[in-house]
């Protein structure tokens, strides 16, 4: 498993800049230490996160802030420019996410949950699902000026928790496993903490001064799930025709 795990490639895209550490980034970290190809992507760059900035100058200010926390892991990035509370289903966005999926062409996506407690996030879930889907598929087009080629297969796909684990009505949402972040939980909160202009923004927006607490909470919250200090839980997308093997689970379970 391990030298097959050298040769795949992992595509995590979120709505947002710090959605990814503070869902999935220990589990990032745990596949770049067996050897795979990390991309992180942003739908936005996070135009609408201050009560400062202009959407420019903080949208300059966050990308530098998700590039380096992808440089921290020595992971790829890309933003697909989306603007914040903007992600909406429609032939245009679902081009331009298959688009960024035929660039990475992962084995494994990891993305948003159907169901959060925002729009942006569960437009993200849809048009990623859409992407994988239409990736492979030659005569889907994306308009791109110099396209990257379609993919030769239906990367396995994967959605991470919602916040604090429940749907829109506070229901909690099980999933349907949990991985093991404990030996790479202080990258997660380093890389996390990256994202500076964040607290600031929820502090004044959400009423929470707790960016980096909230998250250890969580992730202990989880691990006490499968009895281990931090975990991150993930769902599998199964429909029809992708595929059913739970490759990552398989991955980070067989060491």
């Amino acid at each position: 498993m391990a030298n097959q795990a050298e040769s795949l490639r992992i595509l995590a895209i979120h709505a947002h800049p710090d959605d990814i550490e503070i869902q999935c980034a220990g589990t990032l970290a745990r596949l770049k230490n067996l050897g795979c190809h990390i991309t992180m992507a942003t739908m936005t760059a996070g135009d609408c996160g201050s009560a400062e900035m202009g959407p420019v100058e903080i949208a300059n200010v966050r990308r530098a802030e998700a590039q380096k926390a992808a440089d921290m892991l020595g992971a790829d990035y890309m933003c697909l420019e989306f603007r914040d509370l903007a992600i909406i289903v429609d032939n245009e966005s679902r081009r331009r996410v298959t688009e960024a999926v035929r660039k990475a062409r992962p084995d494994i996506v990891l993305t948003a949950p159907p169901v959060d407690y925002m729009s942006d996030h569960e437009m993200t879930s849809r048009l990623v699902r859409d992407a994988c889907f239409g990736a492979s598929a030659p005569n889907y087009t994306t308009h791109e000026i110099q396209p990257a080629p379609p993919t030769e297969k239906i990367p396995h796909l994967y959605y991470v928790d919602p916040i604090e684990g429940c749907d829109y009505f506070g229901n909690p949402i099980e999933p349907q496993f949990i991985i093991d972040i404990s030996e790479t939980f202080d990258l997660k909160i380093k890389m996390l903490a990256c994202h500076e202009s964040q607290r600031a923004w929820l502090r004044k927006q959400h009423g929470l001064d707790e960016y980096l607490d909230g998250t250890e909470r969580w992730s202990a919250s989880r691990g006490e799930q499968i009895g281990v200090k931090y975990g991150e839980a993930f769902v599998q997308h199964c429909g029809h025709p992708y595929p059913h093997s739970n490759l990552l689970k398989e991955l980070l379970e067989s060491k």
